[in-house]
């Protein structure tokens, strides 16, 4: 059977079941669970240190109001973050690679950001999408501008992830299979294909952390707006 670059970013079935939700919550067996003995070992150490480093860059720009999204932010900041580094293990899928699963993590944290600056303050919300200043020409196409920069904001966080974690993909898997259909003919290009592959599944590990991190940065700057 013939299949398409594309076919590994369909969600894999078993007995006409979706496995999408298992390889979505099988991260989460990986982590070492808490326990309230004093000395730990080093797994649950080097955990302990990555959440707090997590939460204290996402918290800093953040006043105290905006601490309540600690929990929030930090749990979705570590599970894109190992759903991102499990999917370049191979034979692996990665949802995170789905448009529909990313918008469904990005849209309800962007609105309740909104609706949290309407409730709060609803004058300093709404004067975001008017500028100070504006000449009364300009002041229609302006709101229309700014509420249309508005509501994308989902979409391009969603989009963002998607394609560069899908760009990752696809050039890990084009050049594995020119690795692979090289190396009978002329190995020597082969083994330097391989090299490159190498370089860049360290370049998409990288990529992989950098997406997660700006993913939950942005919802902190969107919720900065509106506390």
């Amino acid at each position: 059977m013939n299949l398409s670059f594309f076919d590994q970013f369909s969600s894999p079935y078993l007995l006409g079941i979706p496995l999408i939700l298992i390889s979505m919550t099988f991260p989460a067996l990986l982590l070492p669970s808490p326990s309230n003995r004093w000395v730990t070992d080093r797994l649950s150490t080097l955990q302990l240190w990555l959440i707090n480093l997590i939460t204290k860059q996402l918290m800093t720009p953040l006043n105290k109001k905006g601490h309540k999204w600690a929990l929030i932010l930090t749990s979705l900041m570590v599970f894109l973050l190992t759903i991102n580094l499990l999917g370049l293990l191979p034979y692996t899928f990665t949802p995170t690679t789905q448009l529909s699963m990313n918008l469904a993590l990005a849209f309800p944290l962007w609105l309740a950001t909104l609706l949290t600056g309407l409730r709060n303050q609803p004058s300093t919300s709404l004067g975001h999408l008017l500028p100070e200043g504006t000449p009364t020409l300009l002041i229609p196409a302006l709101i229309m501008i700014e509420t249309t920069s508005l509501l994308i904001r989902p979409l391009a966080l969603g989009v963002r992830l998607t394609a560069n974690l899908t760009a990752g993909h696809l050039l890990i898997q084009l050049i594995s299979t020119a690795t692979v259909a090289l190396y009978s003919t002329m190995p020597a290009v082969s083994l330097l294909t391989l090299l490159i592959l190498f370089l860049l599944t360290i370049l998409e590990a990288a990529v992989a952390m950098i997406q997660a991190y700006v993913f939950v940065l942005l919802l902190s700057l969107y919720l900065q707006e509106n506390i």
